[in-house]
């Protein structure tokens, strides 16, 4: 293999481990912050969501909703235990799985590493709405909780860029976000759009605030919607608290 190649595979592999820990809102590599699965019942870890416990046990995060009476925004707490409709291995055939998932988050920055006193004011930089349509899942600061906003509308609609900026990341290479792209802002400012059906950009193409990028689908989720995170210092931060009221423009 060519120095130019193994250059290129290295530079590949560091992007996708940078774009996990700017994603992942979970830390720590204790075995007591590992879930457990058994059977029919799945123990909450830190970090976890509805979505990831969906993926690990085959049971829909509709099913896991209804089995536990968890109504919208899903908020669970760590140590919580969720019927399940099974699928999955039981705990002593997913001790792989967990090792592997706790060496993942073992250096991640949690999402409470900028506290929300710390959140940047309100107006330091204009943000769009990167789509329309009704919000249906909102920020959350519990463990587990949203990390973003969801946007419901039809399959299709125009996903646009909240602001000028770079593209980091274009691809569908993390569980649970499906078509995913990624725009950096600054040093402090990255925003994530997650779950589209056609993705417009490419990897380093720079792009203008309100710049169509995508379309709205629903790859990785269970309907059709847009998840959309704005991330300071690699905390996700709440959009809705920074984004000015829908169909109008920022006033900053």
């Amino acid at each position: 293999m060519s120095a130019g190649r193994l250059k290129k595979n290295g530079l590949s592999i560091a992007m996708l481990l940078c774009v996990g820990l700017l994603l992942a809102g979970c830390s720590g590599s204790k075995s007591s912050d590992t879930g457990s699965y058994s059977g029919s019942v799945y123990t909450v870890k830190r970090g976890d969501t509805l979505y990831r416990i969906s993926r690990a046990t085959g049971t829909s995060v509709k099913e896991i909703a209804r089995l536990n009476n968890i109504s919208p925004p899903y908020t669970i707490e760590v140590g919580q235990k969720l019927k399940v409709s099974g699928g999955a291995k039981t705990s002593s055939g997913s001790g792989k799985t967990t090792k592997k998932s706790s060496t993942k988050t073992a250096a991640v920055r949690p999402s409470s590493s900028v506290p929300q006193s710390s959140w940047p004011p309100v107006g330091q930089r204009c943000w769009l709405w990167p789509a329309s349509g009704k919000v249906i899942l909102p920020y959350s600061t519990a463990d587990g909780g949203n990390k973003g906003i969801d946007i419901s509308a039809a399959r299709g609609t125009p996903i646009y860029a909240a602001g000028a900026g770079k593209v980091v990341y274009v691809g569908n290479q993390l569980r649970g976000y499906g078509n995913l792209i990624m725009i950096k802002h600054s040093e402090d400012y990255i925003t994530a759009y997650a779950h589209n059906d056609t993705m417009l950009v490419n990897n380093g193409q720079n792009v203008k605030a309100g710049q169509k990028i995508a379309t709205m689908g629903s790859t990785d989720a269970t309907t059709v919607r847009l998840h959309f995170q704005i991330r300071y210092r690699a905390t996700a931060i709440d959009p809705l608290r920074y984004l000015p009221p829908q169909g109008s423009k920022p006033k900053c």
